[in-house]
């Protein structure tokens, strides 16, 4: 990238303030420090959390960001916020149900060719969370595949999607009431399990206590929990082990009942 810049500066392409602005590390907005050296440095640019952001400070990051990446991602927007910012920003999308906005550039797409992530759900309910882990999976170059609906109470629906899920690179599975899921899907896989405990539930589930603490003493080996609702973060670290699999050339060839 320097040698780009500095080439650019002897053709007279590039002034010297414009190369000062791309060498920086991070931009300052006043309410906000831009890091414009996440990627460099953990290979995603600075994700935006949305929730406790003004629609204005919003546009402000994402704009900052939009001028030196290829994808931008923002969590936690309301419906009230998305329209507010895509006024200004028309080309960026909103889903509702995840509670996201994105945007891709189509000319610099990168994604992972081989493998996919497995984003399983136990309910209707879980939804919310499970579309914010695979929006940020995808968002971030990751296939992702969905088998929702599939928990423990119903658990012959889970059964008919065991090829699809055995065949996954890493699967996020999101729960909430007791939280089993996690453990049966780690029971019938080789690969890794990121685990999400959500908050729905009834009040001994204790806005998603219950779940956290059930998955944390999970007795199937191979599984990680994230924090409670925290779709995000289990997309995220998906797609980290999703690029791992892909350097190593690593193929999943579970057994399939």
């Amino acid at each position: 990238m320097l040698e780009d810049i500095l080439k650019q500066v002897q053709k007279g392409t590039l002034s010297i303030t414009e190369a000062k602005e791309q060498l920086a590390t991070f931009e300052n907005l006043g309410f906000a420090k831009v890091d414009h050296h996440r990627k460099k440095r953990q290979g995603f640019p600075e994700i935006v959390f949305g929730e406790g952001k003004t629609a204005v400070q919003i546009i402000s990051i994402i704009q900052s960001l939009r001028k030196r990446n290829h994808q931008v991602l923002v969590t936690r927007v309301s419906l009230e916020k998305a329209a507010i910012i895509q006024q200004a920003c028309p080309e960026f999308i909103y889903q509702e149900t995840a509670g996201i906005m994105y945007w891709k550039d189509a000319d610099n797409q990168e994604e992972l060719s081989e493998g996919y992530v497995a984003v399983i759900c136990a309910g209707t309910s879980d939804l919310p969370v499970a579309e914010e882990a695979a929006l940020t999976a995808e968002v971030l170059g990751s296939k992702v595949k969905r088998i929702y609906d599939v928990g423990v109470a119903g658990i012959h629906r889970l059964f008919n999607h065991l090829e699809e899920i055995q065949n996954a690179t890493v699967s996020v599975v999101v729960a909430g009431m007791e939280g089993a899921l996690p453990s049966v899907v780690g029971g019938l896989v080789s690969h890794p399990v990121i685990a999400v405990p959500t908050s729905v539930g009834y009040g001994a589930n204790f806005n998603g206590l219950s779940a956290l603490l059930t998955m944390l003493n999970s007795c199937a080996s191979g599984i990680s929990v994230v924090n409670i609702d925290n779709g995000f973060g289990g997309g995220y670290n998906a797609v980290l082990i999703h690029q791992l699999a892909q350097k190593n050339g690593g193929k999943n060839e579970d057994t399939v009942f």
